[in-house]
């Protein structure tokens, strides 16, 4: 008794991939923080003589990230 295999094609990996890219996409969509979990900042308002320049948290980040 012989067992008929077919070979892997190209066609039929890619086919998956991009189901499984689907469905990841999908579960990520479906799971989303619950509204109570997103903290709204409170932005301050512009200077009235311009610039604008204030060490935030992201800008401090940024600096620890770009040290050499």
């Amino acid at each position: 008794m012989t067992v008929a295999t077919s070979k892997p094609s190209r066609r039929g990996f890619f086919i998956g991939a991009a189901a499984a890219g689907a469905a990841s996409a999908a579960l990520m969509s479906l799971r989303s923080a619950p509204q109570e979990a997103v903290a709204e900042v409170a932005l301050k308002p512009p200077p009235e003589k311009g610039g604008g320049y204030s060490l935030s948290e992201h800008v401090r980040s940024y600096y620890k990230t770009a040290r050499v």
